[in-house]
């Protein structure tokens, strides 16, 4: 069979199953499976086992299984991470979360570079600051015991401080000196449960999505953590719901942070937060940072 042909039927059988990107994740996982890098047109013929594999991988996904958990890889920046039930699967808004990152971390020079990521989760984040940029020392907390391993594959190799451990607690010999603090972490309402697609809730681990009624569990914890880690002067990135920017905005607000603004993503939704530490002169390494 056509690799082509393959993927129409595969397309057909998604679509078939209600689900909403069926061409897209037809393409991935075919070609995932056949290795193809320049398009199935360019792929040869698939051979009786890979059909069988493809078909299987195809149900899989018909039964609402994420494409990442069936792949194994999830695509992020310039990277390809590993990814499995128990871990977030990155997602592209996180992207520029990275973007901002780098902003901030271009304005400081090498040396001046220590950053902390709270809930790595994947290390998605780390992983694209490490390969981007250079003069970075790294550190990053993870919490879940299930996700540890994929993050310990993913930044095989980095020269990055890794911690399975609370947040609240990680890396207090380095209170008062850190330059960045960055974090994607759960944030999703519980009361939004029932809102999300079956995939997410049944795809990426509770801890990483739910935080509490109103979502800001975690972002209380990470204001607090980023408060006792940052230098005066040094900023505090973290991603956030749409409906949070009045409270987020609040809550790395004075007296504790300064310079604090809320960035939209591609989509024009207000999503990040940014702030720097006080330190009672005037200028900041947030400055002219943009979307």
């Amino acid at each position: 069979m056509r690799a082509h042909d393959a993927m129409a039927r595969a397309a057909a059988r998604l679509q078939s199953a209600g689900l909403p990107s069926p061409v897209p994740d037809a393409r991935v996982m075919l070609t995932h499976l056949v290795g193809a890098t320049h398009g199935l047109l360019l792929a040869p013929d698939l051979t009786a086992e890979q059909g069988e594999a493809f078909e299987a991988m195809v149900e899989r996904r018909a039964a609402g299984e994420p494409v990442q958990h069936i792949t194994g890889v999830a695509p992020f920046r310039y990277e390809e991470l590993r990814v499995g039930p128990g871990v977030f699967i990155p997602r592209p808004e996180t992207e520029h979360l990275v973007d901002l990152a780098l902003q901030v971390l271009a304005g400081r020079p090498p040396g001046q570079r220590r950053v902390v990521e709270l809930c790595a989760g994947s290390g998605a984040i780390t992983l694209s600051l490490a390969r981007e940029i250079g003069g970075v020392e790294l550190h990053a907390v993870e919490l879940s015991e299930a996700a540890w391993p994929y993050l310990q594959e993913n930044l095989r190799g980095v020269d990055v401080e890794l911690v399975l451990g609370d947040m609240r607690d990680a890396f207090r010999a380095l209170d008062g000196t850190v330059d960045l603090v960055v974090a994607n972490p759960p944030y999703v309402p519980e009361t939004d449960r029932l809102l999300l697609p079956g995939d997410v809730v049944g795809g990426d681990p509770d801890m990483a999505l739910f935080s509490g009624a109103d979502g800001l569990d975690a972002l209380h914890v990470v204001r607090d953590v980023a408060r006792r880690l940052l230098r005066p002067g040094g900023s505090v990135v973290a991603e956030h719901d749409e409906k949070q920017s009045v409270a987020v905005t609040a809550l790395f607000g004075a007296p504790d942070f300064d310079h604090t603004v809320d960035l939209p993503d591609l989509t024009g939704r207000p999503r990040y937060v940014s702030a720097q530490r006080t330190r009672g002169v005037q200028g900041s390494d947030m400055a002219g940072l943009t979307p």
